[in-house]
């Protein structure tokens, strides 16, 4: 028997990444990305949430689960490992809800910066990072696939309440 879930066909939800997600989210990688992350490589990262030093997430719209997202946590610092939507959902605000999730529980976990990198061709994640209060902060060059330039953006004063204001206000904007 399946697992059931009881949500309007429409509605955006996320819940925590678990195992029985994997098939799916390898779909999402294989469609995305040239080297994409491993069944290995996410249990490994699965295994880690036990331990608090890493968090996953996943996003469904209805019952169709189209995106998911981490963060791994190194002292007050937060890093984005990856947030990632089907590309027959990108634009649905879809990433938005996995960023808006992953910073509260950043700020809630008292993180005083949050890191990532993004493909320096990856204009639209750039500007959804940049609504964040994300900046560039340096190039890591050749990052992706030993090709692709990555921009390393970070957000600062994850702790503050005008960092959860920001946050708040993305929140009260969505559709």
């Amino acid at each position: 028997m399946s697992f059931l879930r009881e949500r309007a066909t429409d509605a955006l939800t996320t819940e925590i990444m678990r195992r029985r997600h994997l098939r799916r989210i390898l779909d999402i990688e294989e469609q995305l990305y040239p080297k994409p992350w491993t069944h290995r490589t996410f249990v490994t990262e699965l295994s880690e949430m036990r331990t608090g030093s890493r968090y996953y997430l996943v996003a469904y719209v209805g019952d169709v689960l189209v995106g998911y997202g981490g963060m791994w946590f190194s002292g007050d610092d937060a890093h984005i490992t990856n947030i990632a939507v089907d590309p027959a959902c990108q634009g649905r605000g879809v990433a938005t809800e996995m960023m808006i999730d992953l910073s509260i529980l950043a700020h809630d976990r008292g993180c005083t910066a949050m890191t990532l990198e993004v493909r320096h061709t990856n204009v639209a994640a750039q500007s959804l990072y940049r609504r964040f209060g994300f900046v560039p902060a340096g190039i890591r060059k050749r990052y992706y696939e030993n090709k692709d330039d990555a921009i390393i953006m970070w957000a600062h004063g994850v702790d503050t309440s005008e960092f959860m204001e920001r946050v708040r206000l993305i929140e009260a904007r969505r559709p």
